[in-house]
């Protein structure tokens, strides 16, 4: 499986603790970590900078940075202080985020936000690839350069199938979230190969980020993901995109086992190992897991998952 890959996402309640859950996937084998900037959280991109002297060979993703609260040309300042600390190991993810949050938060109306995200990768693409940027578009005005370029993919988050179709014609991949397989192999890669279809470029890849839980209780599972993963399917596009993998149910707000078992890869080490292997196998290039703890000790359960994740990476 040449270029797969294995990643965590590193979120924890502070600083040191990420730090330290990133120094112990590394140790562990696992090939990349991620971190999600949202709400008032810790945010990402300085995160990793303290990552990056912490560490000598992880990979670091941020999925995703919201594109609203931040410029591009904001985010290209970070990426290179990133690229100088850690050549070569940021893959940066960006994406509107979620309507509720952008409008009750900042009081963005997020009227276009494909239009954003398209303007936005465009933007940093140039910048960072190329050094330069002259844009002016509806949403996003830059002009600016940068001593030198910066290669890093700029990847983007997709949910709809119209997204997917955007990360294929304008960005260096697509990172989605709490998408059963089936969805992704059906709707989301046919969709990414048309739109690279019709840019006339290859098809970036799919970075399926997909929540873990190393159990085999039903009824522990089922609450852990009710109680850590409650607001999703509470979100209209989610809603929208469990119903197009078959699971309508979603309308009524809350997980069915149904949704759990499709998006949520649970079972003893050995089965979760499997369904990440099939997953990978299907044609997604990459797989980024969120831990969901459902034992009594949250913390066995963590260390438990980053060692399945060394073990499966060092098998690819």
């Amino acid at each position: 499986m040449p270029d797969k890959r294995i990643g965590i996402h590193a979120g924890a309640p502070n600083a040191e603790a990420s730090l330290d859950l990133t120094r112990r996937a590394e140790v562990a084998g696992v090939q990349a970590t991620w971190l999600t900037t949202g709400g008032t959280g810790l945010d990402a991109l300085t995160l990793f900078a303290a990552a990056a002297v912490q560490t000598d060979n992880i990979l670091f993703g941020t999925s995703i940075v919201p594109t609203y609260p931040r410029h591009p040309i904001v985010v290209a300042q970070q990426v290179q202080v990133l690229d100088q600390l850690a050549p070569g190991r940021l893959r940066l993810g960006v994406g509107p985020s979620h309507r509720p949050t952008m409008r009750s938060m900042f009081g963005f109306d997020l009227r276009s936000p494909l239009t954003n995200l398209s303007e936005y990768l465009q933007i940093l693409r140039a910048l960072l690839h190329e050094g330069s940027v002259d844009f002016d578009g509806e949403e996003y005005t830059a002009h600016a350069s940068i001593p030198r370029p910066v290669n890093i993919p700029v990847m983007a988050s997709a949910l709809q199938e119209g997204s997917f179709e955007l990360c294929g014609a304008e960005a260096d991949g697509a990172i989605s979230w709490v998408s059963p397989a089936v969805y992704l192999r059906d709707k989301a890669l046919p969709a990414m190969r048309r739109g690279s279809d019709q840019a006339g470029r290859e098809t970036p890849p799919l970075i399926a980020h997909a929540p873990v839980c190393i159990s085999t209780d039903v009824g522990a599972t089922r609450a852990a993901v009710q109680q850590q993963l409650s607001n999703y399917p509470r979100l209209p596009f989610y809603q929208r995109m469990w119903a197009a993998a078959g699971h309508p149910e979603a309308a009524e707000e809350t997980w069915s086992d149904g949704m759990i078992q499709a998006t949520v890869l649970t079972g003893d080490a050995d089965a979760v190992g499997e369904r990440m292997v099939a997953m990978l196998d299907m044609g997604i290039d990459k797989l980024l897991v969120t831990p969901v703890t459902a034992g009594d000790d949250a913390a066995d359960d963590m260390e438990q998952t980053i060692q399945l994740l060394g073990k499966v990476a060092q098998s690819l």
